[in-house]
């Protein structure tokens, strides 16, 4: 199987992350595109994923897979030991639910941010400056949610790791470029980041 991707950004990282903790990255081929230049929106590309965005999960028998929990959820299915996604209907539901606060009220701001104060895809996009100013603020304060959340807990949810903290950590470290981080004041997720940030699969 192949996944398409551009290493440096955080949707592949969560990618790689999860497939790392499942002892599974070797048996992926990572095929590098530049988004700068344009490589995701060939007419090749796009008959994988009509979206034109990375990562994406190319399976052997030529069924693709995009999104990013999508990809992580074949996973999931298809390797469930370590389960990241839950062990149980209350934790799969408090994930999830964990999943899409992260998704909404972190990442997509903080991708927001990005885009519109960097100028990185100006040629494709109308950015506007206001608007990633205020995404910015929204990045910012789930810091203070997460540390809150974090006080007497070593993860996210439950008592292991779970794609919550994946997704949590991939999104503090992206946040570099929007010059967003960890406050000296947030000491519990301070304290989470750093256990996070020592397993070897936050090295991928």
């Amino acid at each position: 199987m192949k996944i398409y991707e551009m290493k440096m950004a955080p949707n592949p990282r969560r990618v790689r992350m999860f497939m790392a903790e499942k002892g599974i990255l070797e048996q992926a081929d990572f095929v590098e595109l530049d988004l700068q230049k344009g490589e995701n929106l060939t007419a090749e590309f796009k008959a994988r994923n009509p979206m034109k965005k990375v990562p994406v999960l190319e399976l052997d028998d030529g069924n693709c897979i995009s999104e990013t929990m999508a990809i992580c959820r074949y996973f999931e299915e298809t390797h469930p030991e370590t389960p990241l996604l839950g062990r149980n209907a209350l934790e799969k539901a408090q994930v999830e639910q964990w999943l899409r606060w992260i998704e909404f009220y972190f990442f997509l701001p903080t991708g927001m941010c990005f885009q519109h104060t960097s100028g990185y895809f100006k040629d494709r996009m109308t950015p506007v400056p206001e608007w990633g100013e205020q995404c910015r603020v929204a990045a910012q304060k789930f810091f203070h949610f997460l540390n809150q959340h974090l006080q007497g807990r070593d993860y996210i949810v439950g008592d292991q790791l779970s794609a919550a903290d994946i997704n949590a950590l991939t999104t503090i470290d992206f946040n570099k470029v929007n010059k967003l981080a960890i406050e000296p004041e947030q000491t519990h997720l301070k304290a989470w980041y750093d256990r996070i940030s020592q397993r070897p699969s936050a090295k991928v």
